[in-house]
């Protein structure tokens, strides 16, 4: 296969099915993934594709995030008040990581000035913590998203693989029961899905708007979740698929 047909290839493979690992462009086109890795990394630069941490995923399907600023505004009390509650799940001496939610962000400024150690990709967050001295704010580094003010990217990745940390906070564009929980960009899905790998309790904060959506890339599935904090009010068979999963409930 001549390169420039296996550029084509790749780049067909990654648009049919959305995302796609180096490993499988390897075996499909027949090359070590070394080469494909460098093939990647010309396409990304042609702009045919994005690269992402073990593989690439496409730019046709690519949806772009919703701006800080307009998040910021949306269900801002129910938000807030999930949030509250959420702080209160912390105690001195944790190990936490916070997404870059505006949920999180909001967690950031309720949060007391006490030990704790946080984790987070957010910009957002991390200056609202700066000014509470007893708080160790670590950032992940990364490629910039403007729209979000977050880090995302392999950078990020990465740095996340080098910690440990008791508890997660997140949210996410949409929750279904069966589906799990999703978001509208695949960087931050990827992100996120490292923060869950690194957790010892994942804890997702949803206000009701974000139930029975299904966002474009996956994050995690309902069973890999410990607690939900939320304001939505679930159905009686709802209820109980959460308690056979184990999954604690905190309505506000």
């Amino acid at each position: 296969m001549l390169i420039a047909d296996r550029y084509e290839k790749i780049v067909e493979l990654v648009n049919e099915r959305g995302s796609i690992r180096v490993s499988e462009l390897s075996v499909l086109c027949q090359v070590t993934e070394e080469t494909i890795r460098r093939d990647l990394d010309r396409l990304e630069k042609a702009g045919r594709l994005l690269r992402s941490h073990g593989g690439a995923v496409s730019l046709r399907d690519r949806q772009p995030e919703t701006p800080f600023t307009e998040r910021e505004i949306t269900s801002a009390a129910e938000k807030q008040n999930i949030a509250r509650e959420a702080v209160m799940m912390i105690k001195p001496g944790d190990r936490i990581v916070l997404d870059a939610s505006t949920t999180a962000w909001y967690m950031a400024s309720q949060l007391p000035d006490m030990p704790l150690t946080v984790l987070t990709n957010s910009i957002k967050v991390a200056a609202e913590l700066s000014s509470k001295e007893r708080i160790e704010v670590l950032s992940t580094g990364g490629q910039l998203t403007r729209r979000s003010m977050s880090f995302v990217g392999p950078l990020a990745e990465r740095s996340l693989d080098l910690y440990h940390v008791d508890k997660l906070f997140f949210s996410c564009k949409g929750f279904h029961f069966e589906r799990g929980a999703s978001e509208s960009n695949e960087q931050q899905a990827m992100v996120k899905r490292k923060m869950i790998d690194i957790a010892d309790r994942v804890i997702l904060l949803a206000d009701s708007s974000k139930f029975g959506i299904q966002a474009f890339t996956h994050v995690a599935k309902t069973e890999e979740l410990h607690e939900i904090v939320t304001d939505y009010r679930p159905s009686s068979g709802q209820l109980e698929q959460l308690s056979k999963l184990n999954i604690k409930l905190n309505i506000v």
